[in-house]
C-alpha cells in the first residue's frame, strides 16, 4: 500500500509564514522538516518544539481530536512516559486549509527502525509499555472521537483485512487469514469503552537511541485516537516486542484470554498492512510482526 500523495504541499517556507501570522514569537526559531509521512509532516523549530501539520484533508480532522483531547490523556499518562500534546494551535491561512499544531520536541528515535525494522524491543519498554496502557484504558466519555477501523470488533474489519491478505503479497498469508478468522470468532468486548491510542506499532513509540534493551522515550501520534476496545493496543505486544518481552507485557497488563486473542488478530491486521507499505522499514517491521504472530 503506496504512502499516500500530498494533497498539500508542506514546506519549510509555508511553516514559517504561518508562524509569523500566528504565533510571531517562535518565528525566528530556525526550522527543519523532519518526517513527511502518512498523514502529517513534522517541522523541528529550535531544539524544544515541533510543529505537526496535515498533509491530506483526512488528517485534518484527527489533528482536531489531538488538540481537544491530547492534554488530558498526557496528564493522565505523565507519570510513565510523555505525549505530544500541543502546546499552541494554529488556524487555517495563508492558502493552508487545515488546522496545526506546536507541540514539544520529544528525544528518541523510533522504535521501528531498530535494525531497519528488524530488531524487537525488550523488557524495558515492555513494562513501560503495559504502565503507560495501564493509565490510558479508563473508561472514555460520550464525546470521545469515533474512528471506524480502530478499536471496533474485528468482524466488522473482516471484509477488508481478509481482501487484503487474498490480493496483496504478504508473507504467509493463508496462515494469516486462518488465524485472523479465529479471533474474530471471539467473544466481541462487552465492557465501557475505554481511551486507546489506536496506533500503537513501533514508529509511534520512541526509545533510547543506540542501546541494546532501550528505555521508552514517548509515544506520539495519536490521531487515532479513540475508544472502545483496549485489544488494538495491545497488539504492539507482536509489533513492538520480542518474544520474552512479550510475556513481561502480558503478564503485567494481565487481559483475559480473549482480550489477548483478539489482540493477536489486530496484530495480523496492522502487522499486514505495515508488510504492504513501501517504506523499507515498515515492511520489515511488518514481516517480523508476521513471523512472531504466528509462531508464537
Amino acid at each position: 500500500m503506496p504512502t499516500p500523495a500530498a494533497e498539500f504541499a508542506v514546506d519549510v517556507p509555508l511553516v514559517g509564514a504561518l508562524l509569523h501570522d500566528q504565533h510571531p514569537d517562535l518565528a525566528d526559531l530556525p526550522l527543519d522538516v523532519v518526517a513527511n509521512g502518512w498523514d502529517n509532516v513534522v517541522v523541528r523549530l529550535g531544539d524544544r518544539l515541533a510543529v505537526r501539520l496535515p498533509r491530506r484533508a483526512a488528517a485534518a480532522r484527527l489533528i482536531e481530536h489531538e488538540q481537544r483531547w491530547l492534554p488530558e490523556i498526557a496528564g493522565r499518562v505523565a507519570p510513565v512516559v510523555p505525549v505530544p500534546a500541543p502546546v499552541r494551535t494554529g488556524r487555517a491561512a495563508l492558502g493552508y486549509p487545515w488546522s496545526w499544531s506546536v507541540v514539544p520536541w520529544l528525544p528518541g528515535v523510533p522504535a521501528g527502525a531498530r535494525g531497519g525494522g528488524t530488531r524487537a524491543c525488550g523488557d524495558r519498554v515492555a513494562q513501560t509499555l503495559a504502565d503507560f496502557l495501564g493509565l490510558l484504558h479508563v473508561p472514555a466519555p460520550a464525546e470521545a472521537p469515533l474512528n471506524s477501523v480502530r478499536a471496533v470488533p474485528l468482524r466488522s474489519r473482516s471484509e477488508a483485512v481478509l481482501a487484503r491478505l487474498a490480493t496483496a503479497d504478504v508473507h504467509r498469508a493463508v496462515e494469516l487469514a486462518a488465524l485472523w478468522r479465529a479471533a474474530a470468532d471471539l467473544p466481541a468486548y462487552a465492557g465501557p469503552p475505554v481511551w486507546v491510542h489506536g496506533d500503537l506499532h513501533p514508529f509511534n513509540l520512541l526509545v533510547e537511541p543506540q542501546q541494546t534493551d532501550p528505555s521508552l522515550t514517548a509515544v506520539v501520534d495519536f490521531g487515532d485516537v479513540t475508544a472502545g476496545d483496549p485489544a488494538v493496543d495491545l497488539a504492539t505486544a507482536w509489533l513492538t516486542l520480542d518474544r520474552e518481552a512479550r510475556g513481561t507485557f502480558r503478564a503485567r497488563v494481565a487481559p483475559d484470554d480473549a482480550t489477548w486473542g483478539r489482540a493477536r488478530g489486530w496484530a495480523v491486521s496492522i502487522g499486514s498492512a505495515l508488510h504492504g507499505s513501501d517504506e523499507p522499514w515498515f515492511r520489515a517491521v511488518g514481516r517480523r510482526t508476521i513471523d512472531a504472530v504466528l509462531d508464537d
